[in-house]
């Protein structure tokens, strides 16, 4: 593995290293509940997945990729500090260190937790170390030009959209055409500011309204 981040701990939870054998069991029975799995894996390169063991094993095939990190999302139960339990998953991907870029994906969550401060703040914790600790110049947000929950968290946390690529692969059998943001360090300051004001201080006014001044 090139890469190597270690846990990183915010206000309402923690990023810690996947660790299949470990965690499979609770994140398969968070994202395979009734009603849950076929919403929850639409867009994903894989899953659902037949048993807690299936996904096990992709999830070893995702985590020993080179270019990979990939994080168990952990919310506080009870506020900062007590026991925290699984509710989703987030992935550092296609780190290329000689250019010093990287992407944010593989991202999902629990049902309980969408519409929180959950997946703001894992995405906050990641793009601050990936810039301010690794020294990234950019960082990318692709996604499936169908999916727009996607595509506008991308544009919330304050992403810029560069364009699309038709055709660009093929998931699960069928065509995807693929959304590319993009994030430069040289932004990140006053974005990274505008989501930690969001999250720690005053969200009266939408996130996407805070990073859009930022980015202006």
């Amino acid at each position: 593995m090139i890469l190597e981040i270690p846990a990183l701990t915010g206000r309402f939870i923690t990023l810690t290293p996947l660790e299949p054998d470990a965690d499979s069991a609770a994140l398969f029975r968070i994202s395979h509940a009734p009603g849950v799995a076929e919403a929850l894996w639409r867009y994903m390169p894989a899953g659902p997945f037949p048993d807690a063991a299936a996904m096990r094993n992709y999830l070893h095939q995702w985590q020993s990729q080179a270019d990979v990190m990939a994080f168990t999302v952990r919310a506080s139960i009870g506020g900062e500090g007590t026991e925290t339990v699984p509710v989703g998953s987030i992935s550092v991907m296609n780190y290329r260190r000689e250019h010093r870029t990287a992407e944010l994906g593989y991202i999902w969550y629990a049902p309980a937790v969408r519409r929180t401060k959950v997946n703001t703040e894992a995405n906050y914790l990641l793009l601050r170390h990936c810039f301010e600790v690794l020294g990234c110049r950019r960082m990318e947000w692709k996604c499936d030009s169908l999916n727009l929950p996607s595509r506008a968290a991308a544009l919330r946390l304050g992403y810029r959209f560069e364009g699309l690529f038709r055709q660009h692969l093929i998931v699960k059998g069928l065509n995807r055409d693929t959304t590319w943001f993009s994030m430069l360090d040289s932004e990140w300051p006053q974005t990274g500011q505008a989501i930690a004001q969001w999250l720690y201080q005053d969200n009266s006014v939408p996130l996407s309204t805070l990073t859009k001044l930022a980015g202006s």
